[in-house]
């Protein structure tokens, strides 16, 4: 009895594997010699994804590193606007090629990027700087100290009857 189940679950795992190499083989003629990866395409297909930025609070400011390779500075644009929100956005553009060019995988996103972060209360929107070197963006917000509310005693009055 237990050699019969161990047959069957045996031959299970066998047509199991027969079959998952014949749509690994179906995968493979559509899409190349690679295997298809799902989370590749999706970070490619992702500006935030495929922008990664960094966010990093010093005393002094709030500091925002995006890496963005091949990109120049006049492709990259930085602005912070009245609500506290600070984007950094631009386009990678496509690549012209010669018609005789075959590509055989194009793994690096190209087209519009967006990343926008809301800002905390202490910074400072007229004093953002920006520099770009080697395709990082590093983009300082500085700080400046919150006015905390003042406490203000009220003095409770007496009702008379």
């Amino acid at each position: 009895m237990i050699s019969s189940i161990c047959t069957l679950y045996s031959s299970l795992l066998y047509s199991h594997f027969i079959e998952s190499r014949r749509k690994m083989a179906l995968i493979s003629q559509l899409f190349g010699d690679e295997i298809y990866d799902p989370f590749l395409s999706m970070v490619n297909k992702c500006p935030v994804l495929n922008t990664p930025t960094d966010w990093k609070e010093t005393p002094e400011a709030h500091v925002f590193i995006s890496d963005l390779p091949g990109l120049n500075k006049k492709e990259v644009n930085v602005e912070i606007d009245d609500e506290r929100v600070l984007k950094i956005y631009g386009e990678r553009k496509e690549d012209k090629d010669d018609k005789n060019v075959k590509w055989h995988r194009v793994e690096r996103c190209r087209g519009e990027f967006r990343r926008s972060f809301w800002l905390p209360e202490n910074v400072k929107t007229d004093g953002v700087k920006a520099s770009m070197e080697d395709g990082v963006l590093v983009a300082t917000v500085p700080k400046q100290e919150v006015k905390k509310p003042e406490k203000k005693m009220i003095e409770i009055e007496e009702i008379k009857c």
